[in-house]
């Protein structure tokens, strides 16, 4: 039979997890493969997922290569005609035709390129964490989640295009992949997706948010809300999302805006918490940016 979807996910540390979201993945389905990319987690869990999974293909790499890297291994690996990629802390609805209507979504017409699920968080009452993205602002470098920490009531339950994919879940046509390119792997973590949406776009095709399918988000499983890693990476990339995506001079201004008010703030907000470790990711995450070559 011929495989009509990859889903593909990233493990790195996270055994738990990945086994979590396995086991809500229609893995009877024959016209669907799973790929797992272990991203070099420091115990060989590749080899405790395959044992436990033997119809699940895994990909061991033998260095961390970022969220864009390991999605592109996979990528690779894949033989389907949709490509799902989704975060390893997320669990897939249990009804049984939830991935389907994202498929529907991207055949309903030939622009649509990727297709994102409604996401809700996995805790609590499960509050809306994505129902579509609004436009992000030149200058701030930010934009908002629709719905994100409403209850759901069903206010988004009408597909619509969205200018940007979630990269906790997006599906994506094989066809976009080759005519746009694979992921961006100069962000390593944080903002590839949205990068990867500007690529996509600019190829011709439209992203759209389909809420006839749901995850559940665990949420920043892997780097924590306010870890030195995700401030390093949040600084840099968007100078650098910045730097590929905003024609000058308007890409200068945003500079100034980032470079010159909210990393300055930063520091001295995380100096007066005494937190310095979060203050030195956001000087390094500058001087990284500044010290680019590409």
């Amino acid at each position: 039979m011929n495989i009509e979807l990859s889903i593909i996910t990233i493990n790195y540390n996270g055994l738990k997890d990945t086994c979590e979201l396995i086991d809500t993945l229609p893995l009877e389905d024959e016209s669907i493969e799973v790929i797992v990319v272990d991203n070099a987690s420091k115990e060989d869990e590749a080899t405790q997922i395959a044992q436990r999974y033997p119809q699940v293909k895994i990909i061991r790499s033998k260095e961390n290569l970022g969220f864009a890297g390991g999605n592109n291994l996979g990528i690779q690996a894949a033989h389907g005609k949709y490509l799902f990629f989704i975060n390893n802390d997320t669990l897939l609805s249990h009804q049984p035709s939830a991935i389907s209507h994202l498929i529907n979504r991207l055949e309903s017409s030939p622009k649509i390129g990727a297709v994102c699920p409604k996401i809700k968080f996995s805790w609590g009452d499960n509050p809306i964490q994505y129902a579509g993205y609004t436009p992000l602002s030149s200058i701030t470098m930010r934009n908002g989640a629709i719905g994100c920490g409403e209850q759901d009531n069903g206010q988004y339950d009408t597909a619509h295009p969205t200018p940007y994919a979630h990269g906790a879940a997006m599906m994506v046509k094989r066809e976009v992949v080759e005519k746009a390119g694979l992921m961006p792997e100069c962000f390593f973590l944080y903002y590839e997706e949205l990068d990867w949406s500007m690529m996509i776009r600019r190829a011709g095709y439209d992203i759209w948010y389909e809420p006839a399918c749901t995850i559940y988000h665990k949420e920043s499983q892997t780097t924590g809300q306010n870890s030195p890693l995700r401030t390093y990476y949040i600084t840099r990339n968007r100078l650098l999302f910045a730097k590929r995506n905003i024609k000058s001079p308007q890409k200068y201004l945003t500079y100034l805006y980032l470079i010159g008010i909210v990393a300055l703030r930063d520091i001295i907000k995380y100096t007066f918490q005494r937190r310095p470790n979060l203050a030195k990711a956001t000087l390094k995450g500058l001087y990284d940016f500044l010290t680019l070559n590409s």
